[in-house]
């Protein structure tokens, strides 16, 4: 079992910058991948960003060149760095691992992009 934690949600103004920091707890030795997820109210959730095993990092195309993860497997942190948020809006942003073939997530932290 893994246990996540997410933290660093809040409100930001449109052009603004945010981070969000998940660390992760419990079986974290099989952990591969790791990464951000969010959704808006009545939308399916969507990949932000995720890094697969230290190997490559996937970003959706509407966050690159804006938001940036990193993951540090000493610590078991992964953190998602944006930069330019936009557009207005209420997300809530979770924290995903895979870990032996299992998903885990986060409870999730509220982004609010508001002016």
């Amino acid at each position: 079992q893994v246990q996540l934690v997410e933290s660093g949600g809040g409100l930001v103004q449109p052009g603004g910058s945010l981070r969000l920091s998940c660390a992760a707890s419990g079986s974290v030795f099989g952990i591969a991948a790791m990464g951000w997820y969010r959704q808006a109210p009545g939308k399916q959730r969507e990949l932000v960003a995720i890094d697969i095993s230290g190997l490559r990092t996937n970003y959706a195309d509407s966050v690159k060149g804006r938001f940036t993860l990193s993951r540090d497997n000493a610590r078991n942190t992964v953190t998602l760095q944006m930069n330019n948020v936009n557009p207005l809006g209420t997300d809530v942003y979770y924290c995903k691992d895979v870990s032996y073939g299992k998903e885990y997530w986060g409870k999730g932290t509220l982004v609010s992009v508001t002016s």
